[in-house]
């Protein structure tokens, strides 16, 4: 079966939906219903618990859907536990040197490259015993580790992050990035556009991707311009409030 990081590596991009509100057990089959190739479930700003997430993540299964989550902070407790309950994928908020993106890589993967405890038979598993050596060898191969960068030490370290053995994708996290800037919601301003250029050429001088959250068709255009090769369309409750918002407006003419 194609992982999503094999689809990366070989189409050069991933589209897919990201979700922080309608996380209910019907939401990844509606999301594979629009042939969106990843969900990505947030745990950071929603307070969703880890059991939520071990839902969403058996909802994904058989549906060609990867399931990646968003966990709070880059902690072993959020990362590992992720990974064990199904996630082929995290994403770590406001990674802000090479050390702590190796260390969050090494929380990724198991040993000799990391320090990922060992459960086998269980969730990631899909519940099957398996070889040892081959589920971890499985596990690693599919596991696709993004780094946000989103504050100014983040981008000061750019290079050195994206460089970082076990980090496959940096997103680029662009409010926040705007606000430890001084530049809150400036999206055109020069030194925004300069860390924008500066994210993508890293990621190119070291082989990765770089991600972006796009809320709508314009966003989305100018990321996919800009060289960001893995976007998520959404958020989940914005999509609903713009369909809704455009259904009332044609309803309104009726009277």
């Amino acid at each position: 079966m194609t992982t999503l990081k094999d689809s990366l590596r070989l189409n050069g991009r991933a589209f897919g939906s990201m979700a922080m509100e309608f996380l209910t057990p019907g939401l990844p089959a509606i999301i594979a219903a629009t042939g969106a190739e990843f969900a990505l479930f947030d745990m950071e700003h929603t307070g969703a618990s880890l059991e939520t997430m071990k839902s969403l993540i058996a909802g994904c299964r058989g549906l060609n859907l990867a399931p990646l989550v968003r966990v709070p902070r880059g902690e072993y407790h959020f990362i590992a536990r992720a990974l064990d309950i199904g996630a082929h994928g995290i994403m770590v908020p406001m990674v802000n040197s090479a050390e702590e993106a190796a260390y969050i890589a090494a929380c990724a993967h198991y040993p000799p490259v990391g320090r990922r405890g060992a459960a086998f038979g269980v969730a990631h598993d899909d519940y099957r015993m398996t070889d040892p050596a081959a589920a971890m060898a499985r596990a690693d191969a599919r596991t696709l580790v993004i780094a946000q960068i989103e504050t100014v030490d983040g981008l000061n370290e750019v290079e050195a992050i994206a460089a970082t053995p076990g980090i496959d994708v940096l997103w680029f996290g662009h409010f926040d990035m705007s606000n430890f800037m001084g530049i809150p919601g400036q999206f055109q301003h020069p030194d925004f556009l300069a860390a924008v250029r500066r994210i993508v050429a890293a990621v190119n001088a070291h082989g990765k991707v770089a991600g972006f959250l796009a809320t709508n068709d314009a966003w989305a255009q100018e990321y996919w311009r800009h060289g960001f090769r893995m976007l998520a369309y959404g958020l989940d409750h914005m999509l609903f409030q713009s369909a809704l918002k455009a259904g009332l407006e044609k309803m309104r003419v009726f009277t």
